[in-house]
């Protein structure tokens, strides 16, 4: 190739449209579909078509053919089947993929949780669409060009790359836990915070910040780790090491931190909760397996896959897909009791 040859442009996707038209993927599939009537309005069909025309995009007939049903095959990112939360996400998408003929392709992150490697290069061609959680958004990068619908799951409503999208009301869940200790009279409170930098733990993050500021003399001091049991451990030991007043509670990202932080209570020869009240977040099994048992936010973790499936499955055949946010609820346990001391 010469030097003054340069590679072509990446072709446009229908992505691309939604985003310039400040619209769904499905609403673009609609109108460029012709199917928009009743469904869209003129003046959002006419943006649509613009944006399109201003973009060069050209259907992709072949993705086209797929979205018809041919090959009936979603795939689903997520970060690690070693996390309970996301294995019952799969089951309820594949739940609700087997009663309408479809398949679902799982793929977790080698590496634990965190960004997935690339999934794609061979079985694009193979695939009707896309579920992800926005723990392994960093995957998606290889989707661009593929023009495969691609629905979210618990990730930033803000971000209008998704064809649809299904979030749990994460930000209530932190402040269910929240009014929970600070009803019970604690104001030395400590965030264990994940490490991973992701949309839903950012969440958590400002709804326990602004839960505690509104509390005359309540203290927040947030620390993070990675989302292992040792790692939460570790952490919680340098909170309990540190000079000044011990925290009368630790709030936890996840239930796997929480289970670090029982332990490194225990270490330094304190009880939870007489000295110390943990707390937790999803409502794993292992909520129940600690001792004392963990009191955390249950998470609907297979309903969040049946509603990944369903969103999928609307945006294949040109329908709306619903957004709301599913509701969750703080379960009380052995874990959290009123403070020993002012």
């Amino acid at each position: 190739m010469s030097s003054t040859q340069r590679p072509s442009p990446p072709r446009p996707t229908s992505r691309d449209v939604a985003r310039a038209a400040g619209v769904s993927q499905a609403t673009v599939s609609l109108v460029l579909g012709d199917k928009w009537r009743g469904r869209v309005s003129a003046a959002t069909a006419e943006r649509v078509r613009d944006s399109a025309r201003d973009l060069g995009y050209r259907p992709n007939f072949a993705a086209r053919s797929l979205r018809l049903g041919r090959t009936r095959t979603a795939l689903l990112v997520v970060p690690a089947l070693t996390n309970e939360f996301f294995a019952r996400v799969y089951s309820g998408a594949a739940a609700v993929a087997a009663e309408h003929d479809f398949g679902v392709v799982l793929y977790p992150s080698p590496d634990g949780t965190g960004p997935a490697r690339d999934p794609f290069a061979s079985a694009r061609a193979a695939l009707d669409g896309v579920i992800a959680s926005s723990m392994a958004a960093d995957a998606l990068g290889a989707l661009r060009g593929a023009d495969l619908p691609l629905v979210m799951l618990d990730s930033d409503p803000e971000d209008h790359g998704a064809a649809a999208r299904v979030n749990l009301d994460i930000a209530d869940g932190m402040r269910q836990v929240t009014d929970h200790l600070l009803g019970l009279g604690h104001r030395r409170i400590t965030h264990l915070a994940s490490a991973v930098d992701t949309w839903t733990f950012a969440v958590r993050a400002r709804a326990l910040r602004e839960a505690v500021s509104d509390v005359p003399g309540a203290v927040l001091r947030t620390v993070t780790a990675p989302l292992d049991v040792r790692s939460g451990r570790e952490a919680a030991e340098t909170v309990l090491a540190a000079p000044g007043p011990l925290p009368t509670a630790i709030v936890c990202d996840d239930d796997i931190l929480a289970a670090g932080a029982c332990k490194a209570v225990r270490r330094r020869g304190l009880r939870v909760p007489d000295d110390i009240s943990v707390t937790g977040f999803d409502d794993l099994a292992l909520a129940t397996a600690v001792e004392p048992e963990l009191t955390t936010v249950h998470l609907p973790a297979e309903q969040v896959g049946e509603r990944g499936m369903t969103a999928l499955l609307a945006v294949l055949e040109g329908r709306p897909a619903a957004h709301h946010d599913l509701p969750v609820r703080l379960v009380v346990r052995g874990s959290t009791a009123p403070p020993a001391t002012a």
